[in-house]
């Protein structure tokens, strides 16, 4: 340790006396400036940014800015003594060193600062006004870090207007460290605003291998994590000194990868080393994003560099007014400190520099070599120095808020009233016996507003709020470059974070003059989801469509959500759509088709009874057994006309009454085929010797009677059905997924089989009886028709069983229909067909003499008028039939090929 120092061991100024005097143990020797007064300030700057150490300590290497950076210190410091609102009757005074941008100087010159520059600066009992209440600096990250280690022990406030690592923020390590500039951790964020602005999300991540570049490298990537903005292509380390092998890596990578965006975190010396290799392998077509650190520095725009820094977006330091700064600036003289009030060293050196000349006693040959001698009075507005250039005051205004956040907390402290104080006891602290740990308790609490607008305190970490300004690097066409803002981010208490950009305003180093695209992967449209790939950053992506029944109507979403049930996905899979609804309509080809060949064998079913009754007294409706010819053309327009309650939307008495009419229909027509079969068969055998007697069962009421009953039958089937397990209709989402099939579930299947089964058995039992009776001797032909119709009904229905299992929907009713239209057709054609033809367009058969007669016993039930005519019929159109019956056989292979065919492709 180089000081004893007893009063900073404990805040409470009732500390252990562990000496009978307070002493220095060693003194440093250090560039400074001081100046007295009740309550002293500390100040630690960059006045040189280089030493070395010959026999002592030596700083080389003057840097104007940073000794403009102590002179405004100095400058805030003489406009608060004149400030009669801000401390009045009290007089600040000053004690600054310069850290020569060596560590082991600044830390030594803040240790100097906290234990003071005399001798015996307090009382025997270590008691009284410290050396300095406060400390404005250090300006580097890793000086403050040292510095505060230490001093935080003691709780004296540091207050840094350019140390900017966001380590400093972590208040356990760091008690009383103070900041007017914002931390990294903000810049971070500032340049993550700037991303997610631009819809960067793939970039490149460059440090410096210190405090600075390493601590924002890893909050970069948490940020950038946490907030989702985009993502790192590669992080690399800058290396100090001379390194030319890793900056060719480096460059290389940044040549390789398809990151447009290169983020610096960095000094000016990496950027120098760097841009020399960029400009090297001529890497363009990038945009670069400058930290605080080399946004505005000298030296890097360069005509060399610009071609490729062109058009750099960098955070800067807020930029503020100081009125009166540069005329404070030119009045200092080295002639008029030699009280050393400012430091004359220091000012001495500054003039040196600046004038290029020595203060006598010059060095040794120095004036034989022709070197010019200072004489004090030379004009600082004659001459070209960075030390006047204040038209963009940034750090300078930092310091300024530094010094006055000091001055503010001290003015609220010594404002207390004894006994509402903060402290034990509700004490407060006194300007006698002032303690830094007690400035730092109102340093917290201070929140004031500058002349330029801008309001200053501190959060819980001790971090202002937090503003930078956005700049651009334009170039200009006479070459030319100029530094502009662009724009703001800060954080308010109210409102958060906000950046605002003037985009008008931005030059953008490319062809299009354009924000370039950065991205490692399109976003997503929507209609699909975003699929990582393995291995690969978040950022890169598949783009993979949603399924059918799914959407995503977001972008970059990393899921598809399920349509309601009712609903399916538009062909684009963005948004959710009402599922079309299915069913055999009316307005389609194929309903319209089907509803118009019903109604037309309607019409053909009464166009042949319309014949047949205007007809009725001629032999050949005669001998056909009128009464039931003309229940046959009644059925089978009930048949046709049942076929229209498949189509349409299903409803529930439409459900119910479509299979019952169907049935009762069929079993009407089919029962009166089977009874008229049967009489043919009666006639016949009443023909020969000893059978006239079968007659007797075939009279008119008993051919009602067997109709009625077999009718009877179905309608009692249908009954049971209706009312044990009724059709009812159903919204079938399984046939299609995009669709809503609108269908008559049957309810009871047994019932379904047995109706069918019913109709079948009455349909095979009249082809049998028709088939046996099928050579009836005399010609007698009716027996044909009836067998070539039951052969076509039979077939149709033989092919409707498995197309309608295995057809789906709409299709199920369409080919239901098709088998009732089909059989009733063949039924209609093939029983009237030839008796029409007869009767119209051969009438010269269609008389008695035509007519032959066969010899038969005569039948009391029938009639022998009927008799005669029906065995005679075959004469008269033998031909006709004969050619037909054999061509049908032919291609009844063909029709039922054909029916299969239908039902299997719906």
């Amino acid at each position: 340790s180089n000081f004893h120092f007893n009063s900073f061991v404990h805040k409470n100024k009732n500390s252990l006396l562990l000496s009978q005097s307070c002493k220095l143990l060693k003194r440093f020797y250090l560039n400074g400036m001081h100046k007295p007064g009740d309550v002293i300030l500390g100040g630690l700057f960059e006045v040189h940014y280089s030493s070395v150490f010959p026999d002592k300590m030596l700083c080389v290497r003057f840097d104007p800015p940073g000794f403009r950076h102590a002179m405004t210190m100095v400058f805030s410091i003489d406009e608060i003594n004149k400030n009669s609102n801000l401390l009045p009757n009290i007089t600040l005074g000053y004690s600054l060193y310069d850290n020569c941008a060596t560590l082991g100087i600044g830390f030594s010159a803040a240790l100097s600062l906290a234990t003071g520059r005399e001798e015996h600066f307090l009382q025997e009992n270590c008691s009284g006004t410290p050396p300095v209440l406060g400390i404005v600096g250090d300006p580097f990250s890793t000086f403050s870090i040292a510095t505060s280690n230490v001093l935080g022990l003691f709780k004296l406030p540091i207050v840094s207007y350019f140390a900017t690592c966001s380590c400093l923020s972590d208040r356990r390590r760091f008690p009383s460290f103070f900041r007017t500039i914002p931390s990294d951790a903000f810049q971070v964020r500032a340049m993550i605003q700037i991303l997610k602005h631009f819809n960067w999300t793939w970039v490149g991540l460059l440090v410096s291998d210190d405090d600075y570049g390493l601590h924002a490298a890893r909050s970069f990537q948490t940020d950038l994590a946490q907030s989702d903005g985009g993502c790192l292509a590669y992080s690399e380390i800058l290396p100090w000194g001379d390194n030319p092998k890793e900056y060719e890596r480096i460059v290389d990578v940044m040549r390789k990868s398809t990151a447009r965006v290169v983020i610096v975190f960095a000094p000016r010396m990496h950027l120098v080393e760097l841009m020399k290799e960029v400009v090297k392998k001529n890497v363009t077509g990038l945009q670069w994003l400058a930290s605080e650190a080399w946004t505005l520095v000298d030296g890097l725009d360069t005509p060399a560099f610009m071609p490729y820094l062109g058009g750099t977006l960098g955070i800067a330091v807020r930029r503020g007014e100081i009125p009166g700064l540069r005329d404070f600036l030119l009045q200092i003289h080295p002639n008029l400190h030699q009280n050393n009030s400012y430091g004359n060293d220091l000012v001495k050196q500054f003039w040196e520099h600046t004038f290029e000349c020595k203060f006598a006693p010059p060095p040794a040959g120095w004036v034989e070599a022709g070197g010019a001698l200072c004489t004090g009075q030379e004009d600082l507005e004659n001459v070209e120095t960075d030390f006047l250039d204040i038209a963009n005051p940034r750090p300078e205004y930092n310091v300024y808020k530094a010094v006055y956040a000091l001055a503010y907390a001290l003015h609220d402290m010594l404002q207390c009233e004894p006994g509402r104080g903060p402290f034990s006891g509700h004490s407060c602290g006194s300007l006698q016996r002032l303690e830094p740990w007690q400035l730092m308790y109102y340093l917290e609490k201070v929140n004031f507003t500058t002349s330029f607008g801008d309001q200053v305190s501190f959060d819980e970490n001790g971090d202002a709020l937090p503003i930078y300004d956005i700049m651009n690097w334009l170039w200009l066409p006479d070459g030319k470059t100029k530094v502009q803002s662009v724009g703001v981010v800060k954080r308010s208490a109210s409102k958060g974070e906000e950046l605002t950009l003037d985009e008008d305003k931005i030059y953008w180093n490319f062809e299009s003059k354009q924000p370039p695209r950065s991205v490692c992967s399109e976003s997503c449209p929507p209609g699909t989801r975003l699929a990582r790939k393995k291995g690969q950053p978040v950022c890169c992506f598949d783009c993979i469509p949603c399924s059918d029944g799914k959407i995503s109507n977001e972008t970059d979403s990393m899921e598809c959500t399920s349509c309601p049930e009712d609903f399916w996905s538009s062909p684009q899979r963005d948004h959710c759509v009402p599922k079309k609804t299915e069913f055999l309509s009316y307005h389609e080809p194929l309903g319209i088709c089907l509803t118009t060949t019903s109604l037309l064998g309607t019409f053909f079913c009464a166009v042949v009874l319309g014949i047949f009754i205007y007809h009725r007294s001629t032999p050949m409706v005669r001998a056909n057994n009128s009464e039931l010819s003309f229940l046959i053309l009644l059925s089978l327009k009930l048949c046709f006309l049942c076929s229209l309650l498949f189509i349409g939307r299903p409803q529930l008495w439409t459900c119910q009454l479509r299979h019952a009419a169907f049935g009762i229909s069929f079993v009407l027509c089919v029962s009166c085929i089977l009874v008229k079969t049967m009489v043919v068969l009666a006639v016949f055998k009443a023909s020969k010797p000893g059978g006239g007697a079968t007659l007797k069962w075939f009279g008119a009421v008993q051919q009602r009677g067997t109709v009625l009953a077999l009718t009877l039958i179905q309608a009692a089937i249908c009954t049971v059905w209706l009312v044990s397990a009724s059709p009812a209709p159903h919204r079938n989402t399984q046939y299609h997924n995009d669709k809503i099939v609108y269908e008559c579930v049957v309810g009871s299947t047994v019932g379904f089989a047995v109706l069918l089964g019913y109709i079948g058995l009455l349909a095979i039992l009249s082809f049998l009886l028709a088939f046996l009776a099928r050579n009836l001797p005399d010609n007698f032909n009716e027996a044909k028709l009836i067998t070539f119709s039951m052969l076509i009904f039979c077939a149709v229905w033989v092919a409707f069983v498995p197309a309608y299992v295995n057809s789906p929907g709409k299709y199920a009713d369409a080919v239901e229909v098709f088998a009732i239209l089909a059989s009733s057709f063949g039924l209609l054609v093939a029983l009237f067909g030839p008796k029409c033809y007869i009767i119209l367009l051969r009438p010269e058969r269609n008389t008695k003499k035509t007519l032959r007669f066969c010899r038969y016993r005569s039948s009391q039930s029938i009639g022998s008028w009927f008799t005669r005519k029906v065995i005679s019929m075959y004469d008269i159109f033998s031909p006709e039939i004969t050619n037909l019956f054999q061509f049908l056989q032919i291609i009844r292979p063909t029709i039922i090929y054909y029916s299969f065919q239908f039902s299997f492709q719906y």
